[in-house]
């Protein structure tokens, strides 16, 4: 405990430095050879960021306020917080600004909509749901196909929502690693079937620009692909542990230049035969610490450290747990004619199947329960009733549904991908999960699946280790 205290203070510390220099623009680079390179501390050890493209430059349209807020793509998605926010780093902001760092703007930075606080302590109760779990709030009209309406809304923040539209509060998602996407955004609202990623990520740049930073015009076509082209050089991974030392010592391959040479396409390992390659479902997904399963862990407390990584990496690859109730999953036809059954045997990876990155590597959202009340009670809850047969479900966030009007799709998330997961808690979609051991937690008791306190040890110091 007194050393995750000491990681979090140096990386607070850390924080006003690197803010400092995002705010005076300057470059951050390892030199003029290679990928550029950015190292923070963070509450495992150290993080690091490489960008292919150069050094990492501080001039990109990424960096410069495009709209009317004050706001910049990097003010919620800041380098050394997992290029996303996290409470610590959004209540040091408040602190060093009395709240009114750009990142509280009411357009969908406070609880409600359009608030108005005028007192320090006004404003930090319309923004308790960013403080508190580092949640930006995204409001969604019902499509005009949809087949459900919203019968009623406890709100708890006394926003007086309508029942044709709904404010959802969600985590913002690393604008790293995007090289692995399937899907862009939590719900997939910005991804078509007939368009690319990239497409995708140019239109949620647009999107962002005009919705967060309350831009007036559209970005031009050069500052879109200038800023998607930043995006996509970046690879961000844990570089160092604190107790495991270097993650690409003694054969390990951790770290963001290795996962940058990741082979990914869209079907690449599904295990519901959408591979386009025919390649059958290979269950282990990660490798990066395989090397450090011969160590042997009386050696000395660093082997110990690194056997318990490799030991979560094999734990996440290979545990066999009952899968069901899983809607998008269980019972759902895929293309090709595959059709998982209600319950069956499977691993981890069934769901994170992208090698070494971990999220879905096609567009598969699933309902794993995170909607329900009991998961996130300081969230409004929306009473959804399907049209036709009358059936009511009580959610947090009717997630993917919002978009396709469908009814199956409520709850549904995709997955995200699973790399600098330590230096970006909270965890899921609306910041339930405050700490990975909550994440584990989460799992066993949804698929009681049973793991013991050494499993659950294992499998947080690898989560913590990607």
């Amino acid at each position: 405990m007194k050393r995750t205290n000491a990681l979090r203070l140096l990386a607070t510390v850390a924080t006003t430095v690197i803010v400092a220099a995002l705010l005076a623009g300057r470059n951050v680079s390892a030199g003029s050879s290679g990928p550029g390179s950015f190292v923070s501390p963070d509450t495992a050890g150290l993080l690091q960021t490489v960008d292919l493209n150069g050094a990492i430059d501080l001039t990109n349209p990424f960096f410069a306020k495009l709209g009317t807020n004050g706001r910049r793509c990097v003010t919620c998605h800041l380098p050394h917080e997992g290029w996303s926010i996290t409470p610590e780093g959004v209540r040091f902001r408040f602190a060093l600004t009395q709240g009114t760092d750009p990142i509280f703007r009411s357009n969908d930075g406070s609880n409600c909509q359009d608030a108005t606080p005028h007192t320090l302590a006004e404003r930090r109760a319309a923004y308790s749901l960013l403080l508190d779990r580092g949640l930006i709030r995204v409001g969604l009209d019902l499509p005009a196909n949809a087949e459900f309406t919203v019968d009623r809304v406890d709100d708890p923040y006394g926003c007086s929502p309508g029942t044709d539209d709904v404010s959802v509060y969600r985590r913002p998602l690393p604008s790293t690693n995007l090289r692995f996407l399937s899907a862009v955004m939590w719900d997939g609202r910005e991804s078509s079937a007939a368009t690319t990623v990239r497409e995708d990520l140019l239109r949620q740049a647009n999107d962002a620009t005009r919705g967060h930073a309350a831009a007036l015009a559209d970005l031009s076509a050069d500052q879109a692909r200038q800023i998607v082209d930043f995006e996509t050089g970046l690879f961000t991974a844990q570089i160092r542990d604190a107790r495991a030392g270097s993650l690409r010592a003694g054969g390990a391959t951790g770290g963001p230049l290795h996962l940058s040479g990741q082979p990914f396409f869209i079907g690449i390992n599904d295990p519901v035969g959408l591979n386009p390659t025919g390649a059958p479902f290979d269950a282990e997904v990660f490798d990066a610490f395989a090397a450090w399963l011969a160590l042997d862990p009386s050696h000395d407390p660093t082997s110990e450290a690194r056997r318990a990584i490799a030991q979560g990496q094999a734990l996440f690859n290979s545990k066999l747990f009952t899968v069901s109730g899983v809607a998008g999953l269980n019972g759902q036809l895929f293309p090709g004619g595959v059709t998982p059954p209600a319950s069956f045997q499977g691993t981890c990876t069934i769901c994170h199947d992208a090698p070494n990155a971990g999220d879905h590597s096609v567009k598969a959202p699933l309902n794993i329960g995170l909607t329900d009340p009991a998961v996130a009670p300081y969230l409004p809850v929306y009473t959804v009733r399907n049209l036709q047969s009358g059936e009511t479900v009580r959610t947090t966030d009717p997630g993917r549904a919002l978009i396709t009007g469908r009814w199956a799709d409520v709850g549904k998330f995709k997955g995200p991908i699973l790399r600098a997961l330590a230096a970006r808690a909270p965890y899921f979609h609306n910041g339930s999960a405050r700490t990975l051991d909550e994440v584990v937690d989460f799992y066993d008791t949804r698929f009681a699946i049973g793991f013991t306190r050494r499993e659950k040890a294992d499998l947080v110091a690898f989560l913590r280790a990607l």
